[in-house]
């Protein structure tokens, strides 16, 4: 697409800001996040830095970008207040963008500008951990490049403190700064720079815990899309759907505001010297809500979010699943609970968004190890003698039932409903395809090894009271009776 097209030519002094953020990702939820939230910043005058995006993997926005002149257009539908929101913006604050692969010298030229003041990064949960036998010059894992460019940095500065920078990771990850750091400095000690590295790392540089909440959704289908190009007077490739609702809570003291700039007048962006209680909510309500959910619906025929909440038995699953399971053991003001989960249920019925079901499955084995277990554990904290949690039981056992492969096609686990093909987007998905039983009298034992698995869980999840045995009878009548019949069992409980 030519560059030309997309709009925001008329605003020449965006493009002579100085590049001062470094992003670690180029999907679609920084764009419509972070980048937002920066984009709004220069143009109310109140900052004056652009962003510099490094693809982390290969994906083809970096020539995308590079094709519109690293310019794309962000799509919030939906409601504020009450009120209808159908709104579109050119978002023109990223300077460049990179991939770390073919431009790594680029990368760290810039980890010695001294203009650079602010880090960003959305790796996904998996992205935060360290590669076995990365090297220095070249590092594939996301921790390894940022130890490797803060290295440079120091370097270059002579571990002058005051060239430290903020760091933001947006992983939904609880603690994600402090994760971030200790995998920062065990890469430095993997890789002998020494302890004055590992103290500058520690000192100069603030490196924030950090909570993202937006639903950043795919695209609408053809006939909206058309229409909505024919309204801007140009494609965009790049175009972005988000939601209205949006908040950023990072981990500081209100120094921290006026050190990024970008946040000054921003509401939405929350400082505080605790966001345990914004993380908590999030994650374990609105997200872990969606990871044990998502493959109900799938199973129920359900293809997007809204098909969730608009079939009868998931979206009874899903709000007392919120309401009686996951909302009463939070350790969080009680009062805050309940207002957060009706803001969660309005979102998910906001009838402008296409957030496919299959799309939130991406790592799910691992986000039901960050974003469902805590809540297990707070529950049998609370229960120690029951009752079973009977819906967490039932997503678990919808999982593992979507987790079955049936083939692998060009390095894809793919699984069968119905007839239809999809793909397993898992990291553990090929361990399931070998794991699951073809002996359907197997189930028991199946069930009871995943549940066993300290590598998938950081514990025996089988040793949580009455909790296999449930997972086991609910994933046997999904499998004799189907999805509806075992949705009824839920709730008559």
């Amino acid at each position: 697409m030519p560059s030309r097209t997309i709009a925001g030519d008329d605003q020449p002094e965006v493009f002579r800001k100085t590049e001062r953020i470094l992003q670690f990702g180029t999907g679609r939820f920084l764009r419509a996040f972070a980048d937002c939230f920066i984009d709004e910043a220069v143009t109310a005058g109140h900052y004056d830095g652009r962003i510099v995006m490094v693809a982390s993997t290969p994906s083809g926005r970096v020539e995308l970008l590079k094709n519109q002149n690293n310019r794309y257009t962000l799509w919030t539908r939906g409601y504020a207040e009450n009120k209808p929101v159908d709104d579109f913006r050119t978002v023109t604050a990223v300077s460049r963008v990179l991939a770390a692969s073919e431009d790594w010298g680029k990368v760290l030229a810039l980890a010695r500008s001294a203009d650079l003041k602010v880090i960003l990064s959305n790796t996904t949960e998996i992205g935060l951990s360290l590669q076995k036998g990365d090297e220095l010059a070249f590092p594939q894992s996301y921790p390894g490049r940022l130890c490797a460019l803060l290295f440079a940095r120091a370097e270059f500065f002579d571990y002058a403190y005051s060239n430290g920078v903020v760091i933001l990771p947006c992983e939904l990850i609880d603690n994600n700064g402090d994760l971030l750091r200790s995998l920062i400095i065990e890469q430095a000690r993997r890789w002998k720079l020494g302890t004055r590295f590992q103290d500058w790392v520690q000192r100069a540089n603030l490196i924030c815990n950090t909570l993202v909440d937006r639903i950043v959704p795919g695209l609408p289908g053809k006939a909206e899309l058309d229409a909505a190009f024919e309204h801007l007077g140009y494609p965009d490739e790049l175009l972005t759907v988000c939601e209205p609702y949006r908040i950023w809570a990072i981990q500081g003291d209100e120094t921290l505001r006026s050190r990024l700039g970008f946040a000054e007048g921003a509401d939405e962006i929350v400082i505080a010297p605790d966001i345990s209680p914004y993380r908590i909510r999030k994650i374990r309500l609105l997200n872990g809500a969606h990871t044990l959910s998502v493959p109900v619906g799938l199973l129920a025929g359900c293809q997007t979010v809204l098909d969730n909440m608009n079939h009868p038995g998931v979206s009874t699953f899903i709000e007392s699943l919120l309401r009686h399971e996951i909302g009463p053991v939070l350790p969080v003001d009680p009062d805050t609970v309940n207002p957060y989960i009706d803001e969660v249920l309005q979102r998910w019925r906001n009838p402008y968004m296409y957030h496919r079901l299959i799309d939130i499955t991406l790592q799910s084995t691992t986000k039901l190890r960050h974003r469902v277990v805590p809540t297990l554990l707070d529950h049998y904290a609370r229960y120690p003698d029951g009752p079973t949690p009977e819906r967490i039981a039932f997503g678990f056992a919808a999982w593992l039932r979507f987790m079955r492969g049936t083939s692998q096609a060009s390095g894809i686990v793919q699984g069968e409903l119905k007839g239809q093909l999809y793909p397993i987007y898992d990291d553990h998905a090929a361990r399931f395809l070998k794991w699951w039983p073809t002996d359907t009298q197997m189930i028991p034992n199946f069930v009871e090894d995943v549940l066993s698995s300290d590598d998938l869980w950081g514990m025996r999840l089988s040793d949580l009271p009455g909790f296999a045995n449930t997972v086991k009878n609910y994933l046997q009548t999904i499998l004799r009776h189907g999805i509806e019949s075992a949705l009824n069992g839920t709730e008559a409980e």
